[in-house]
């Protein structure tokens, strides 16, 4: 399951130290490397995107990835707030 999240956390810093920009293809996960790239697919839209991980999230809640609000929106999940994802690791990132 995926989430995604936007305005609130926007201009705060990240887990990487960087500033979240709810406007670029990140996203927060609980164990892949930051800097890794990964492509989620939302098999209901049928979309696909490439995000950066730079964040954490908890290992709880069901919930695997939280997008950055662009991300979700080219998913076409935005406004479902939570939906189903499968997750492609393309580049390992930060070891």
């Amino acid at each position: 399951m995926a989430s995604w999240y936007g305005e609130v956390h926007h201009g705060l810093p990240t887990a990487s130290g960087e500033i979240f920009d709810m406007n670029t293809l990140t996203a927060a996960h609980p164990t892949l490397p930051m800097n890794a790239l990964v492509r989620v697919t939302c098999p209901r839209t049928g979309r696909s995107v490439v995000v950066r991980i730079n964040d954490r999230i908890p290992a709880s809640g069901g919930r695997i990835i939280d997008l950055s609000a662009k991300a979700a929106a080219l998913l076409g999940i935005k406004s479902r707030g939570v939906a189903k994802v499968r997750l492609v690791l393309i580049e390992k990132g930060d070891v």
